[in-house]
């Protein structure tokens, strides 16, 4: 029962509810054979979690992190200087996580914008495709699960492009389909759960596919297609919970 219940709560819902709980969750799934390492605490197992398909051991009991958080922030930490610049560095945050969050608001080495049309956490509420932030201002920008809900993600992509820095660095990662070819997106299909059994939400606007990193490159973006997995030692990648073959999009622009 527990875990049908979380299933059918959204994500951000289900952060809100487990603030109280966290701390009860991470104490009860403590151990030795899990790792998250956002936090560094240790679990028997993990939660599952999953809106069409069920994913066992995927959600931290303390940060509520998934897969992809743990690969996010591994990436910054390991490969980039985002944790250790002594220089102010400017970042933009799209729908920034709860477990990010209040980690970077406290980096004294930040200047941490967040921004999001709903989100409680954003700073700035504003539109993805009409940013009011001038060109070239910010070094970092992530935008990671947000691009498969924008019906219109070129122009989201040219807004990504324009208030970067020519030196900046931005992941944008989505989920994505490595079997296609090319995205696939149908808008004659309204029903919401004809749409989460396709498109995995009821409000993804499409599944991304191999050519994704080619639109980036279109817009104008240098892209890496990191598949990091293959970077960490297998025993970690099964210590930490990570989807073995999940590619990051590092974009950076010319």
């Amino acid at each position: 029962m527990f875990k049908l219940i979380l299933n059918t709560i959204p994500r951000p819902l289900l952060i809100q509810l487990s603030i109280l709980v966290r701390p009860l969750l991470a104490f009860y799934y403590k151990g030795s054979r899990f790792t998250d390492p956002i936090d560094g605490k240790s679990f028997r197992k993990l939660l599952p979690y999953g809106y069409e398909k069920q994913r066992e051991n995927v959600l931290s009991p303390s940060t509520l992190s998934l897969e992809r958080h743990r690969l996010f922030w591994l990436f910054l930490k390991n490969e980039t200087t985002f944790f250790t610049a002594t220089e102010k560095t400017k970042v933009l945050h799209f729908a920034p996580e709860q477990e990010f969050y209040k980690r970077f608001k406290k980096q004294v080495n930040l200047d941490y914008v967040t921004t999001d049309l709903l989100s409680p956490l954003a700073d700035v509420k504003a539109d993805i495709c009409n940013l009011p932030f001038e060109d070239n201002e910010f070094d970092y920008i992530f935008c990671n699960h947000v691009l498969e809900h924008i019906p219109d993600d070129t122009k989201a992509m040219q807004e990504l492009h324009r208030v970067m820095k020519p030196s900046g660095m931005g992941i944008f990662q989505i989920p994505q389909d490595m079997n296609r070819a090319t995205t696939f997106s149908d808008d004659s299909i309204t029903d919401a759960k004809q749409r989460a059994k396709i498109f995995g939400q009821y409000d993804h606007v499409r599944i991304y596919g191999r050519d994704y990193f080619d639109k980036l490159r279109s817009i104008g973006f240098v892209v890496d297609e990191v598949d990091y997995t293959n970077e960490i030692e297998p025993e970690l990648v099964t210590e930490y919970c990570l989807a073995k073959g999940e590619i990051i999009p590092v974009c950076y622009k010319k």
